[in-house]
């Protein structure tokens, strides 16, 4: 047999067909005819291979659709709400003057254009929330704006590394970007806020000197620690501490007040677009409650800006946690992007001074928010506080315990580091509420009668009267620089009616204060001094140790002066307030920009920079100077404000109209 033949191979062809007497017409018909034969005669791999890029591509184009899309409703939905939160009121303090000192040239003085002078009225307050006022607190509001309006037209027409007792040291982090020259379009103020009725007056000589200082000083931190906590002038950086802006939160009410409109606008700015609270760092709650929550509330009540005040309500709810203690006394730290808060590493005690120093903050954020819890909180301490045994005539130990609730380290009293602000808040608190807590006043005039039973002393040979600390029976005869805020306390409690003899002492405090500054060669006050109290004839009444004769560009002397002038009308507190502002211009100034501590008050020829420009120098020194020069007993009235401990305003609570 025969083997079957093997199959016949597979042979592929391709036929060509010719058309005779026809020709292409360019008409759709061939050309559909033509590229469904292409398509026919291509194999199965190459059709599937096209298929599949083809539907690539229909996907891409609908991932980018959708995602152009949302871009463009989130835009849209930021704009929306931008016009839902742009307030829509004028201003309660009027819309600062510019100022014409020159940032660059001591003391500055140029001509000012006058401005029209308006009679002053203490603000229109309410205890209650805001947004639940009568018809007729609304028609005045509409009024009262439409005369504000009517007044900018015609305006318009006329003119065309630290180490405190506070503190902590996170070291800088490069990065943060200058600012841009461009400030943004003033934002109208919400009509929540109180009010007063005037243009400020123009700044005389004295106070165009402090604008050319707060000048300088802001000069230096926009130019080398914008959107940092602190300048270090010196070595034209910065140093971080919460890494919140610290510096210019603490200034904002200043620059307010100075009439510094295109700072102000700059730096409300970087509040809008960059102050974020939600980040993994720890605060010290009293710290960041005085300057940044103080800071925010104050910026609200003299612009009415309703971004300051929800920016508060966030930060305040953040600080929260940290009065989560068994014995509510709040931890001194607390996270406020984890909400975790604890002591301090090294004990599990908070100081005196920090957990009661926080209340007029917080009854404030309650008051303007209507949730209660941040009151309630913050009046739990001072109740808690204010029935611990432990006290020496109202005097109280510098340390409690976060666990027990419990005054620590007992025996020990000071109105310096770590207790001073305790008396201060029991005073304000009850002027903040309208007199009406007396517990609170009881306390204070209990410890004024404290201080006066067993830390005060008079020194040789000047007998200087003056505030010693007492440790386990024994007196000392040194004295904080910080204790300079007890003056004018003294004489604020005088003016709101509490004994004639609290101003007497706040005299004689003050003039203590000045000498401490007088006596030292470059005329400013060491951190610490010791008054010697025997008669020697080669003695001062001021020593000052070699640890102690740094000054940290502090406040307390000048606050005081500022209360003592405006409450007696002695124009040498004003003269006295003029040398320190000088003698920080001699010794502190740095060329490039900003204000240094400074290590050495004795040594006027090297007095050893040290390369720190606190945030109170701007936040609390340079405003009390401004009001220190004013002759206008309305600017921020005392029957209508109480600044909290880091020279933030904040209202006195008034009844409503018709309660």
């Amino acid at each position: 047999m025969y083997p079957t033949p093997p199959p016949a191979p597979h042979r592929d062809f391709i036929s060509v067909t010719l058309s005779l007497g026809q020709s292409y017409d360019g008409s759709k018909s061939w050309r559909r005819r033509s590229c469904w034969r292409k398509w026919k005669q291509l194999s199965r791999l190459q059709r599937n291979a096209i298929l599949f890029l083809l539907t690539l591509l229909l996907l891409c184009g609908l991932v980018s659709y959708i995602s152009v899309a949302d871009q463009w409703r989130a835009v849209n939905g930021r704009s929306a709400e931008e016009r839902k939160m742009r307030p829509a009121d004028p201003p309660v303090l009027p819309a600062p003057q510019k100022a014409d000192a020159n940032p660059e040239n001591f003391p500055g003085v140029l001509p000012q254009k006058p401005k029209r002078h308006f009679r002053r009225r203490p603000p229109n307050l309410q205890i209650r929330a805001p947004g639940k006022d009568s018809e007729d607190r609304r028609q005045d509001d509409t009024q009262r704006r439409d005369e504000a309006v009517g007044d900018a037209r015609r305006e318009e027409n006329t003119q065309r590394t630290v180490v405190s007792w506070r503190g902590a040291v996170i070291e800088p982090q490069p990065g943060t970007e200058l600012p841009s020259r461009k400030a943004e379009a003033p934002h109208k103020p919400s009509s929540q806020a109180p009010r007063i009725q005037n243009q400020a007056a123009s700044p005389n000589e004295r106070q165009r000197a402090v604008i050319d200082a707060f000048r300088h000083a802001w000069a230096g931190y926009r130019k080398f620690a914008w959107g940092h906590d602190e300048l270090k002038p010196v070595s034209r950086s910065f140093s971080e501490w919460f890494g919140l802006g610290l510096t210019l939160i603490d200034a904002l009410d200043t620059m307010w007040i100075l009439g510094l409109r295109k700072e102000f606008e700059e730096a409300r700015k970087w509040v809008s677009k960059k102050l974020r609270f939600q980040k993994d760092v720890d605060v010290n709650l009293f710290e960041s409650t005085i300057r940044i929550l103080g800071g925010l509330l104050s910026a609200y009540h003299l612009s009415g800006d309703d971004l300051f005040l929800k920016k508060a309500e966030d930060f305040g709810n953040r600080l929260m946690p940290a009065f989560q203690t068994p014995s509510k006394i709040p931890y001194s730290d607390v996270n406020i992007g984890t909400g975790a808060a604890h002591p301090p590493r090294w004990t599990s005690d908070s100081t005196v001074a920090e957990v009661t120093s926080i209340q007029l903050e917080f009854r404030e954020l309650s008051r303007l928010t209507g949730s209660r819890k941040f009151q309630e909180a913050a009046e739990e301490v001072t109740r808690r506080v204010h029935s611990l045994s432990g006290k020496k005539d109202g005097l109280v130990p510098m340390f409690i315990n976060t666990h027990s609730g419990l005054f620590t380290h007992m025996g020990v009293f000071t109105l310096g580091a770590r207790a001073d602000s305790y008396y201060e808040y029991l005073l304000k608190q009850w002027i903040q509420g309208g007199k009406k807590e007396t517990q609170l006043v009881e306390d204070y005039l209990e410890a004024i009668e404290g201080i006066k039973r067993h830390l005060l002393r008079r020194s040789e040979p000047r007998k200087l009267t003056f505030v010693g600390e007492l440790a386990h029976g024994r007196f000392s005869a040194k004295m904080d620089h910080l204790v300079c805020f007890l003056p004018g306390t003294l004489a604020l409690g005088a003016h709101h009616g509490l004994p004639a003899d609290h101003m007497e002492l706040a005299r004689a405090l003050m003039d203590t204060c000045y000498q401490m500054n007088r006596q030292m060669e470059t005329g400013l006050s060491p951190e610490i001094v010791h008054f010697n109290l025997y008669p020697q004839s080669d003695q001062k009444d001021v020593q000052v140790k070699p640890a102690d004769r740094h000054n940290l560009l502090r406040p307390e002397t000048v606050e005081s002066l500022f209360y003592l002038y405006r409450l007696t009308g002695d124009p040498k507190y004003q003269d006295w307030g003029w040398q320190i502002l000088q003698s920080f211009n001699a010794y502190a100034r740095v060329p490039s920009g900003g204000y240094s501590s400074i290590s050495n008050v004795q040594d006027p020829l090297n007095p050893q920079p040290r390369d720190k420009m606190e945030s109170f120098f701007l936040g609390e020194t340079l405003k009390y100077l401004y009001l220190l020069f004013s002759d206008d007993p309305d600017l921020l009235s005392l029957d209508a404000y109480v600044f909290n401990t880091e020279a933030h305003p904040l209202p006195i609570w008034v009844p409503p109209r018709g309660a």
